[in-house]
């Protein structure tokens, strides 16, 4: 037996699984150099019902299930072990959303992710009580929505979570939610590493004429920071999560995370004066301030890393849907035509067509990949479009260069407020699948940000890997040992990657391109006032 195959044999693996907005994935990785040892997935989509973006629970849980029993066999075919025992487990999901529960863990409402814009009244009304942005997508927004538009299940809410902390719950029966999450949930002081109090104060002073038989803080999670331990595996939650009933409870569980924090910890982008941007359905860049931003911006999230250090985030709703979709109906014409290709090598293909043969500026062609609201541009709704001139340069380089340009428009204009802000950025990492084809989304972010933009060996495992190491730095930190010191020496080291600049024909194309973007943004609205869901 190998030493990797005792490793797993004997529990000491380390496993982290993420709920993504179109995937779900697993990674088993060696808790002593983040190496990883297997993986698995599940492909799910969420649903527009009665208009609300959302989940079902029961496919949630179909979804962990079979990315556990997808990774299981991926151990059983490269090592021939069945995987009974782990050191530790982290989970991690989208962050946001509205996921409320009642005394007998009865949800009380849709799942409401982090795609619906709903919330504008109650998030203007909280960024102006508490002088701090609150977005439209963050649970409290949803929960004052909620109370403004009288809805009765209100009343009865006993537990009020994320994603992540729901199934955590279910696997521990804690109610925690590591801070990173937690700071999608309700502002976060950095010094004390919980909610603030005296914010948390003003909301219940808010809502005391309607007489709920609850306050802010018996409803909101326990904040842990990275590092503690947040509980352990239940017999249920063994069962629940391995229906076999192969795996044996009572390993520990790290704080549940969101989306945002592990792509930081993925990218090593957890330190001062470094940033990530994470590119897939959404898209959102983290920067980890060394000072508080002297303004309030609505554009901007105020949250942080998952040891707790403020970050400034830039979140789009809308990424690579649209450029998806655009791919797909290629792949179809392909098929059409008798030359079906493998989906990576098509996604190469039109890629580097783009990046090639387009545009700087995409020659006249303008894209929104809108399918759902942008609170950046002011969109409550979304529409895909496409609008170009009569004399534009129609082709599908500048078709796929215009899909890849519009993917970072908006995020695009949350990062200028950052310049704006004096914002210092040593480096920026990219994450998700818009990289995922070498060095076509780096160079495109690179033109859009002005920016050299760094992409890792290690990028593609994303946040389910970030997760991993989450879970393992609780269980192999050294005394004193902090995250960043624990990335550094123990997973990073040595760690390569590559580096695109922006280059100035690319920037100045990009700018024109932005141009066009923000002009034409009446045109967007009009296609949402005018074309019915």
């Amino acid at each position: 037996m190998t030493n990797l195959e005792k490793l797993i044999a004997e529990g000491g693996a380390v496993l982290g699984i993420e709920l993504g907005s179109t995937r779900i994935k697993g990674v088993l990785i060696n808790p002593k150099d983040g190496k990883v040892l297997a993986t698995g997935s599940h492909g799910w989509e969420n649903r527009l019902e009665n208009g609300i973006w959302t989940y079902h629970l029961d496919e949630v849980w179909e979804g962990v299930q079979n990315t556990y029993s997808d990774l299981k066999n991926d151990v059983r075919t490269k090592y021939g072990i069945t995987l009974t025992k782990l050191s530790a487990i982290g989970f991690s999901a989208m962050m946001h959303g509205y996921l409320a529960f009642d005394k007998s863990g009865t949800l009380l409402a849709p799942f409401r992710t982090w795609r619906n814009t709903l919330c504008r009244d109650s998030s203007a009304k909280l960024t102006e009580l508490f002088n701090f942005n609150i977005p439209e997508r963050w649970s409290i927004a949803h929960l004052y929505q909620s109370i403004l538009n009288r809805e009765d299940h209100v009343k009865n809410i006993d537990f009020l979570t994320t994603l992540s902390g729901y199934i955590h719950w279910k696997l521990t029966g804690r109610r925690v939610l590591g801070i990173g999450d937690a700071a999608g949930m309700f502002p976060i002081d950095s010094e004390t590493g919980s909610y603030r109090t005296e914010l948390m104060e003003k909301f219940d002073s808010l809502v005391s004429p309607e007489g709920y038989g609850w306050k802010l803080k018996e409803i909101l999670p326990e904040v842990l920071s990275a590092g503690e331990n947040a509980g352990t595996l239940t017999a249920a939650g063994a069962k629940l999560l391995d229906p076999s009933g192969e795996l044996v409870a009572d390993c520990p569980l790290a704080p549940p995370e969101g989306d945002a924090g592990t792509g930081m910890v993925a990218t090593n982008s957890v330190a001062v004066r470094t940033g990530n941007v994470s590119a897939g359905t959404s898209i959102f860049a983290m920067i980890v301030l060394e000072k508080a931003l002297k303004n309030l911006h609505r554009e901007i999230d105020n949250v942080t890393t998952p040891d707790g250090k403020q970050v400034a985030m830039v979140h789009a709703n809308n990424c690579t849907s649209d450029l998806n979709a655009w791919v797909s109906l290629f792949a179809e014409f392909a098929e059409a035509a008798g030359h079906k290709m493998a989906p990576d090598d098509l996604f190469a293909l039109l890629y580097n067509r783009a990046l090639k043969e387009g545009d700087a500026d995409c020659g006249g062609v303008l894209t929104y990949g809108y399918f759902s609201g942008e609170f950046i541009t002011g969109m409550e709704e979304g529409r895909p479009l496409l609008i170009r001139t009569p004399n534009a340069k129609f082709n599908i380089a500048n078709l796929m260069r215009s899909n890849l340009n519009t993917s970072l428009g908006a995020i695009r204009l949350g990062m200028d407020i950052l310049k704006e802000e004096d914002v210092a950025i040593d480096k920026l990492l990219g994450h998700g699948g818009l990289f995922k084809t070498a060095g076509v989304g780096q160079s495109i972010m690179a033109n859009a940000l002005n920016t050299p933009v760094w992409v890792m060996t290690t990028a593609g495992e994303g946040g389910p890997w970030g997760m991993a190491l989450l879970a393992a730095y609780m269980v192999e930190k050294d005394e004193g040992e902090t995250l960043p010191q624990f990335l550094d020496s123990k997973i990073f080291a040595g760690a390569e990657g590559t580096k695109v600049d922006p280059d100035q024909i690319g920037v100045e194309g990009f700018n024109k391109f932005m141009e066009r973007y923000t002009s034409c943004l009446k045109v967007e609205k009009a296609a949402c006032e005018c074309m019915s869901i």
